[in-house]
């Protein structure tokens, strides 16, 4: 296996099992739909389902359309980035890096949706009465690869 192969494998694979053992943590520590404050203020640990994308985009409660749609989205996905490892040079490693991370974000909330058509989010930031919307561990991995990959895109030469 190519060493650039292997780095975004093994990112994905990290990312994909950190994302799924603090999803099962907070299934099994909190009941769904209540939390616990961490940080007054700023931070609670929360139990939430999410059908939408990241940071509860499309999170609309009528049908199970966002299921097959993310799913489709995140199979294509995995696909377009396979396609773009094969075309990546070894040594440009950020890019690889961005691959990986949102290779293992996508096979992340992927899972969920298969096992049970919805996204565990568990991760919630406020101040006073603002809150972010809810995200988790393969949203991260996402929006840092999704980061990443313009800051390589950007430091690429141009011929």
């Amino acid at each position: 296996m190519k060493p650039h192969y292997l780095l975004a494998a093994s990112l994905a694979a990290v990312v994909t099992l950190l994302d799924q053992a603090s999803k099962y943590l907070v299934q099994k520590h909190i009941t769904l739909f209540t939390g616990r404050e961490v940080i007054p203020g700023f931070f609670n640990l929360v139990h939430t389902l999410n059908k939408g994308a990241a940071f509860g985009f499309l999170n609309d409660t009528g049908g199970n359309w966002q299921t097959y749609f993310f799913l489709g989205a995140s199979a294509l996905a995995v696909v377009i980035i396979a396609n773009l490892l094969t075309k990546a040079h070894p040594k440009d490693t950020l890019f690889v890096t961005a691959l990986g991370l949102i290779l293992g974000g996508a096979l992340g909330n992927m899972v969920d949706r298969i096992r049970a058509g919805e996204v565990t989010d568990f991760l919630d930031f406020y101040i006073g009465s603002y809150h972010w919307p809810a995200f988790n561990v393969a949203d991260i991995a996402i929006t840092l690869g999704s980061l990443f990959l313009i800051f390589s895109l950007y430091e690429r030469k141009r011929p």
